[in-house]
């Protein structure tokens, strides 16, 4: 069932993150480039106002498009807005593109419309898809077996007290709101002290990943940018917690060949022609101006690669570090 529509949110002081350090290292753009995450347009504006010829401007959620409503015909047949997902990119696209620019996670626009249930600080349905269609977290919280419901807070949120919060999910049962999650998570964890984390954003980040399967799609679109770049076109990719940015950093490393054999005593990986030469040997990170201006910027990493004229390959999901539930195979 779709999710019903949300009133677009006031956008006008949103700050893309790392959005002045992915221009100055992308500077000059030129060319044909693809948004997989044109959210509130942020990148996309800055790439058309830098002067490429055109941005495919790509996201799940529709509330993105209507966003946009106000400025997108300003720009005329430079930007061209396609709805879908990562993993199909290279097909949305429809051409060769010159440079690729992914910003992982969940947007401001969603975290900040209680609608979509994506916040545990507001109340609200307990939904969290993206799209708005599919399953929903409450349909997962309340549907899906407790050990599958450890495993899936355990290897996407990475939280340590899964199976006791699943088992007092499975209790609570149904569970609806974001809040009454909220609480339920909060009485299995010590008290947050001051700093720290809310004690449901691990489970709440697990969930999301869950319903959007972003871990699935990241794999799939990293993939799918490689078939899409010509050669010499640029990979930006915006992460925001560790199982991200290990993900991007490994697929970059294995297709331009610089991973490292993990055992010495086993045979030498063959050979294949690097697909990619990596442009930031270190990931970026926000600095202090824009940690000043925006808080939310504080995990966020660039990674950046450019493509050479070797074929597209393949690489396994397991050698990405990507977290997997019991039967996929990827």
């Amino acid at each position: 069932m779709a999710a019903a529509a949300a009133t677009p949110p006031d956008t006008s002081a949103h700050i893309p993150v790392l959005l002045r350090s992915l221009m100055r290292a992308l500077a000059p753009v030129a060319g044909v480039w693809l948004d997989g995450t044109f959210g509130a347009g942020g990148y996309t504006r800055a790439l058309l106002d830098a002067g490429v010829a055109k941005v495919i401007a790509v996201d799940r959620d529709p509330l993105a498009f209507r966003m946009a409503a106000g400025w997108a015909a300003a720009y005329g047949d430079r930007l061209v807005q396609r709805e879908g997902v990562f993993s199909g990119l290279d097909v949305l696209a429809g051409e060769p593109l010159d440079g690729v620019v992914l910003d992982l996670g969940v947007s401001s626009m969603q975290i900040d419309t209680a609608a979509r249930g994506f916040s545990f600080q507001k109340d609200g349905p307990l939904d969290m898809r993206m799209s708005g269609q599919g399953q929903s977290a409450a349909d997962l919280v309340n549907g899906a077996d407790e050990e599958d419901l450890a495993n899936i807070i355990y290897l996407y949120g990475e939280e340590r007290a899964s199976r006791r919060i699943a088992r007092a999910i499975v209790a609570a049962r149904p569970v609806t709101g974001t809040l009454q999650l909220a609480a339920i998570v909060a009485k299995c964890l010590p008290r947050a002290k001051p700093g720290q984390s809310n004690p449901a954003t691990r489970t709440f980040q697990a969930l999301r990943i869950a319903v959007n399967d972003e871990y699935g799609e990241l794999f799939a679109g990293l993939a799918a940018a490689e078939r899409a770049l010509r050669p010499g076109g640029l990979l930006a990719v915006v992460t925001f917690h560790s199982v991200e940015d290990r993900m991007v950093k490994r697929f970059l490393q294995e297709r331009s060949g610089t991973a490292a054999n993990a055992n010495r005593f086993a045979p030498a990986a063959q050979v294949v022609e690097a697909a990619f030469d990596i442009v930031t040997r270190k990931a970026i990170g926000p600095d202090d101006d824009e940690l000043a201006e925006n808080p939310r910027a504080r995990s966020a990493k660039l990674r950046i690669a450019r493509r050479t004229d070797a074929a597209a390959g393949v690489v396994a999901a397991d050698k990405l570090g990507m977290p997997m539930m019991r039967g996929d195979r990827r």
